[in-house]
This record gives structure tokens, sequence and C-alpha cells, in this order.
């Protein structure tokens, strides 16, 4: 099997990494292309596949193609590949925004296609990603998308109507946890920690609470009631952040990056 991808950005990067390390395929069936020669030379030289000159020779030769390029240049990659693809072949596409109805649109023919939404934590093998697939995608041809997608974190079938949420809750949402894990941070140093310091104590206590919900399978209200002792320090902060529209604040800002993608 032949793994094809158009676009060597952060994500293809980290999804190769993830597939190489779980022994997917070996080095030798990955093949990619990217706008730069700069981008290809790099990523041929850290993973050692083999690189492209142009998007329609990756089509052509990949069994499996992933589109990793950003939704503004879809079309024109769509339009470079689509007499290279035929109903044999395994499309994926992360672009944001578009969906099976207007990829399959812009190909002009019935194809085998599989949406996926991942986000930045696949970089460190930890990301979540949600796919859906069109009609004519098999079971064995998702099997084949959720085993590169599992290779770098967690992947779940959904269906295509929530691919917007899917956005707002997981795709975006790192850029929330970061402003959090910074916002906490910068309170420590403001108490006296060293600023590196304060990062580790921030981070790792998102780390291991997030680790919590998974594992224990508790209801994050429940979870959160352990830590508040009566006439506690944890009960005064809940208050202060209820007082201040926490909970009320992220809603919104997960509604709003929810319109935005309908809107791409």
């Amino acid at each position: 099997m032949i793994i094809g991808f158009i676009g060597l950005g952060n994500m293809a990067k980290a999804m190769i990494g993830g597939i190489l390390k779980n022994e997917i395929v070996s080095p030798s069936e990955i093949i990619g292309s990217s706008a730069t020669e700069s981008t290809k030379t790099q990523v041929s030289k850290e993973f050692g596949i083999r690189t492209k000159e142009t998007n329609a020779q990756v089509a052509k030769q990949a069994d499996v193609i992933i589109l990793a390029v950003k939704p503004q240049y879809l079309k024109v990659v769509i339009a470079d590949i689509m007499d290279c693809v035929d109903e044999n072949k395994i499309v994926i596409s992360v672009a944001a925004g578009k969906t099976i109805e207007w990829i399959k649109k812009e190909f002009e023919k019935d194809i085998k296609l599989v949406r996926a939404m991942p986000n930045t934590p696949a970089l460190v093998s930890e990301g979540c990603t949600a796919l859906c697939r069109s009609e004519n995608v098999t079971d064995e041809d998702l099997e084949i998308a959720m085993k590169i997608f599992n290779s770098c974190g967690k992947a779940n079938l959904v269906s295509e109507s929530v691919m917007d949420v899917v956005v707002g809750v997981s795709g975006s949402s790192p850029a929330y946890v970061f402003m959090f894990i910074e916002a906490m941070a910068d309170a420590a140093v403001a108490g006296g920690m060293p600023r590196k310091q304060a990062y580790e104590f921030a981070a790792q206590s998102v780390l291991g609470s997030a680790k919590m919900v998974l594992e224990t399978g508790k209801h994050p209200g429940e979870l959160k009631d352990m830590v508040c002792s009566p006439a506690g320090t944890t009960i005064e902060a809940v208050k202060i952040l209820e007082e201040k529209g926490f909970r009320g604040a992220v809603i919104d800002a997960v509604e709003a990056c929810i319109n935005k993608s309908k809107s791409l």
C-alpha cells in the first residue's frame, strides 16, 4: 500500500511520524509533494520518504491520497489531481469546512472519500481526529483511515452533521487550553514562581486532569467536586471563575468557532 501526502506541513509530518512509528507502512511506501522544494527536502531527510515533483504524480502512484492542505488551496489541488483519481483509490481530506458533497463536486466524479478533522496534539501522538465517510467507502477502507489517524492519537467515526462541532470542541480547542495554561502560569509567576517551573506545573495539571476524565469515566463535575474541600482553597477559586463567567465564555467561544467553520 502506497500512502501519498499532498502537502507536507505540520499535520502531514505528525501523521507520517505516527504511521512510521506504528509500522503501518515503511518509509519507501510513503510519497509526498509540497509547494516548496525546501519542505520536500526537509521532510524527505527527516522521515526517509520519497517525494514527487507534482501533486498529480503523488495521486497517480498512491493507493491512499491524503489532502493535507489548507481549505483555500483545496480547489486548486483537486484540479491538479482529479484525472489521476479513480474508484479504487481512497481520498482523505483534512481541510476544515469542506464537505464531502463539496469535494466530490470538485472532483466531478464519485470517489471514495473520507473527511477527517485532526488537531495539533497529533504532533506529540495525542491527537483527536473525527472521521466521516462517503457512501462508497467500505468498512475495509475506513479501517485503513482509522489506523492512520489512530497512529497519532485517537480517532472516532462521527456523522458529518457534527463535523463543524468537532472543529469547535477539538480541532481549535488546543488554542483555548494553551491560553488557560499561560494564564495559570502568569498567576504563578505573579506569586513568585519561576516561569519555566510555572509552565511545567500548569501544563502537567492539565494533562493529568484530562487523563482522569478519560481513564476514570467519571463526570467532570464529579471530579471537580473531589478537589473542592469545604471552606477550602479550590472552592474559593471556583467561585471566582463562576463570577467571571468562565464556563459561559468557553461555551460562547466554542459556538463562535463552530459558526465560523460552517461559513468556510
